[in-house]
């Protein structure tokens, strides 16, 4: 994760550069991994898809590699919940990150704060943005601003969706305790960022289409999508 203000500035010219998203320094979101019901643990870890699960939390870049990863809090507890437990909220909310102070916005003249994107699950905050809710009039400033949000919100999906797609423990009911399953969901999103990052692995991990795209306003599915369909029936027919 970035430590300076400079390395942060960097991340948030990124998410301009590509996303088209000034001042984003991150996009959040939960996933969770399903687990075989830990004995003696009520329904601690039962979460509100009818499964037992721990949560990864994760920070992603504009690149698609991870920035922060928390992994492990009880399926039961919401993706809001997981972050503000989370060593990451903690450092946020007491200006432990050393994020830029605020900064003007292109062809603007109020300063507004560097921020991370997530969505509904997550409440705003000075640091933390989402979209405005319900279904906005076409055309609209608000409208604009929803889908800018959610095209660089869409990286921490694709993310996840990636990382399921190749190491297939996350796309099934993985058969060890909470404890050990943290290790093994830490481990995948380590190997991400290594084969994200290493010029000999990324072509052949994350080959062109393998990501979302966008073609004259339209999403192209990326192909990381085509196994998820039969996410829902594996899961089904293990547990």
């Amino acid at each position: 994760m970035p430590t300076t203000e400079n390395e942060w500035r960097y991340v948030a010219e990124m998410f301009e550069a590509l996303w088209n998203f000034p001042h984003c320094l991150g996009a959040i979101d939960g996933r969770h991994c399903v687990l075989q019901a830990p004995i003696h643990s009520g329904s601690d870890y039962f979460n509100y898809k009818g499964n037992f699960s721990i949560v990864l939390l994760g920070v992603a870049d504009p690149n698609y590699c991870f920035l922060f990863a928390d992994v492990g809090c009880q399926g039961r507890i919401s993706d809001g919940g997981v972050l503000k437990n989370s060593i990451f909220w903690k450092k946020l909310q007491n200006n432990e990150l050393h994020l830029p102070p605020d900064d003007i916005l292109p062809n603007r003249h109020v300063k507004v704060p560097y921020v991370f994107v997530g969505d509904d699950a997550f409440s705003l905050s000075e640091h933390l943005m989402k979209g405005y809710p319900v279904e906005q009039k076409k055309g609209s400033k608000k409208r604009i601003f929803n889908y800018r949000l959610c095209r660089a919100r869409r990286i921490v999906e694709n993310v996840f969706g990636i990382m399921s797609a190749v190491f297939r423990v996350l796309r099934k009911v993985i058969l060890v305790s909470p404890e050990k399953a943290t290790l093994v969901v830490l481990a995948c999103v380590y190997l991400h960022n290594f084969l994200r990052k290493s010029k000999h692995s990324r072509n052949t991990y994350t080959p062109s289409g393998t990501f979302d795209d966008e073609k004259e306003g339209k999403i192209i599915p990326g192909q990381w999508r085509q196994g998820s369909e039969n996410k829902n029936a594996v899961l089904s027919s293990n547990t």
